[in-house]
């Protein structure tokens, strides 16, 4: 009679020594594969996988290509876990307190505008929705007003300068 240790050694010692292409015509055993789908599925021959299936039976200790996959199977379920790496998994939530006395803000709108300057980056929207905000001084206000006239002063002579080429150009 032995252990359970024993056996569980004898399992892992059968186990690493099956190859890598046993295993793969082992896999598809498992589908209920015939030898010629099999060997159609890996693009071998199909006696490349009769020696393969038949050196996996006598690793394994197996009488027939039934036990072989009745072994291999549970075999596989043991041996062939993949294991977690904690490294990938996200990092646990956290609670984030809250910027009202109650718990609940005013209005969805307050909220946002809170979020918003928390973060420091803009919501989605004009490109141009904060440059005549409040709180610009005055003399700030100007300086923007004025660029933006000279801006638009300007492609009104650039475009009138290009018609003025088109018609010079289509009358001669």
């Amino acid at each position: 009679m032995s252990d359970s240790g024993s056996q569980h050694s004898d399992e892992f010692l059968r186990w690493t020594r099956l190859t890598e292409k046993q295993r793969a015509c082992l896999d598809l055993l498992l589908e209920r594969k015939t030898s010629k789908q099999i060997a159609r599925d890996l693009d071998i021959s199909k006696q490349a996988v009769d020696l393969r299936l038949t050196t996996a039976r006598d690793t394994l200790g197996a009488a027939n290509r039934d036990e072989t996959a009745i072994i291999y199977a549970r075999l596989r379920q043991t041996y062939d876990r993949i294991p977690c790496d904690p490294v990938i998994l996200p990092p646990a939530p956290e609670l984030v307190p809250s910027d009202f006395p109650d718990g609940d803000p005013a209005s969805l709108l307050h909220l946002n505008d809170n979020l918003a300057r928390r973060v420091g980056s803009r919501s989605e929207g004009s490109p141009f929705r904060d440059l005549l905000r409040p709180n610009y001084r005055p003399q700030a206000r100007v300086v923007i007003v004025v660029s933006l006239l000279i801006a638009v002063l300007l492609m009104v002579i650039a475009g009138l300068s290009i018609g003025q080429t088109l018609t010079r150009l289509a009358s001669s």
